[in-house]
């Protein structure tokens, strides 16, 4: 038996040996998405969407609590359209995917399939919004955008991807601000007590701002590997799309004004990330509020008597109390259910059998820490719901100390260089541009953000990591997918 698990789990290629194809090997023997015969676009199989619809779920509901409203916006934006915002069409001009001909008809004009909406929606919202009483306008989108990558990688990048755009409109550049970090916070809440991610809140360099924004935040989480991953940004567009759209309102003065608006976004990249700050050489490691199958209970013996009833009423009761549980009953060994539901990343397993049966107690395995104990059966849904909360709390935790081993404190390039090779570098830097781009060329990494939950001022005198020129601010800096 024990030969059968250890061969089952060498399907998965060790972490260490090679990051990459073990996040491939994870991917792919879950069933999580397939590849297809469109260029650098995936099939999101059942377990993977199963994943992304309860993460749709969480965040949804947020949204809702915040006063937004969901709405849709057509796929394709005239190219006429695209153009009226200089900067927005520069920064995505090689991304973007062009329709030029409908049936047999060649299109007077070419239609691009939107990398993102912010146009469509600018001109919407131009007829939409008349006075000061229509705003705000907060509405949310979820759809699919088209992104022409030249590198793909499963959830990570991909041409086509799942995703929510938030799009507002306000009165003052005040409230588009607030509204800006409003989200940015909510989305710090899903990443913390939703998937378990510890993150970094902060605002991008101004080269790395979404084309056409004012200020770009961002959410920065350090993966397994060292690498850091991008898992949503808001961003602060202030009257610039207004402005190209002509999204004007009457104001209380009786004055006709620009709005100020924001947009703001989380994709299925966040599954890709979840599975590389968590996964280990067993497999996935879901948090448990977006794991489809929360507990599996596991039948030993099914053949004797009163197994198989007593599993089907702890099925019953688990299920009573709200969690997501599963009963297999397959004819399957042990051995391969145990690492099955292990590589599936099930938060809990629960193994029941004659003896335990008879001692009023199942034996449980948590996923996160592979420990295995005894639970009372009485009372077992709400000791369950509990356990639940524990193994997100331990998941946050392993990840945090994580983070906290692989960020580096660097005053000089030395440590400097030390530090990018294993994770995020916190350093002083002199905000150029220049600098920037002779960094990442040099080093390989780039800037992730200027902290805002720490303390960013430089004291005077002091120089910046790479260029020794004065420093004007701390950042953020790492390797990145």
């Amino acid at each position: 038996m024990a030969k059968k698990e250890n061969q089952f789990v060498q399907e998965i290629t060790p972490r260490d040996v090679d990051f990459a194809k073990w996040y491939t090997d994870i991917v792919l023997k879950n069933d999580m998405c397939d590849y297809t015969d469109v260029r650098g676009c995936m099939a999101i199989k059942p377990y993977g969407y199963a994943v992304w619809e309860l993460m749709q779920k969480e965040m949804d509901q947020r949204f809702k609590d915040t006063g937004h409203q969901n709405a849709y916006f057509p796929l394709l934006i005239p190219e006429s359209m695209l153009m009226k915002e200089a900067e927005h069409v520069e920064g995505f001009a090689p991304e973007v995917a062009w329709v030029t001909q409908g049936g047999s008809e060649v299109l007077q004009e070419r239609m691009a399939i939107r990398p993102t909406s912010e146009t469509i929606i600018g001109t919407m919202y131009s007829k939409w919004i008349q006075s000061y009483r229509d705003l705000p306008v907060l509405y949310n989108q979820w759809c699919n955008v088209m992104r022409w990558e030249k590198s793909t990688r499963p959830f990570l990048r991909t041409s086509e991807f799942l995703w929510q755009e938030g799009h507002t409109a306000h009165e003052t550049h005040e409230d588009a601000q607030e509204e800006t970090i409003r989200m940015l916070n909510v989305y710090y809440d899903f990443m913390v007590n939703v998937l378990a991610i510890p993150v970094v809140r902060g605002r991008k360099s101004e080269s790395e701002r979404f084309a056409g924004a004012e200020a770009t935040y961002t959410l920065e989480a350090l993966m397994h590997d060292g690498k850091a991953l991008q898992m949503g940004t808001s961003h602060n567009l202030s009257d610039h799309f207004a402005r190209s759209y002509d999204i004007k309102y009457l104001s209380r003065e009786g004055k006709q004004e620009y709005c100020y608006t924001t947009s703001w976004g989380t994709s299925t990249r966040m599954i890709g990330g979840m599975i590389m700050v968590h996964g280990d050489d067993r497999g996935l490691k879901l948090p448990p509020k977006v794991a489809p199958i929360q507990v599996v209970i596991l039948p030993i013996a099914m053949h004797k008597e009163g197994v198989l009833e007593k599993a089907t009423e702890l099925y019953n009761e688990i299920k009573a109390s709200g969690l997501r549980v599963k009963l297999d009953d397959s004819e399957q060994s042990a051995g391969w259910k145990f690492n099955q539901w292990e590589m599936k990343g099930v938060p809990a397993r629960i193994e029941i059998g004659p003896r335990d049966i008879e001692n009023g107690v199942v034996t449980v395995v948590r996923r996160d820490t592979l420990e295995k104990f005894t639970m009372p059966i009485e009372g077992i849904g709400e000791s369950l719901v509990k356990l639940m909360a524990d193994i997100h709390q331990s998941m946050y935790d392993i990840a945090l100390e994580h983070r906290k081993a692989h960020t580096t404190h660097a005053e000089n390039f030395g440590d400097f260089m030390d530090g990018v090779k294993k994770g995020f570098v916190k350093a002083p830097w002199c905000a150029d541009p220049d600098c920037e781009i002779e960094i990442k060329c040099v080093t390989g990494a780039s800037t992730r953000c200027k902290p805002m939950d720490e303390e960013v001022s430089v004291k005077p005198g002091c120089k910046c990591v790479f260029c020794n020129r004065e420093a004007k601010t701390m950042m953020y800096f790492a390797r990145a997918y």
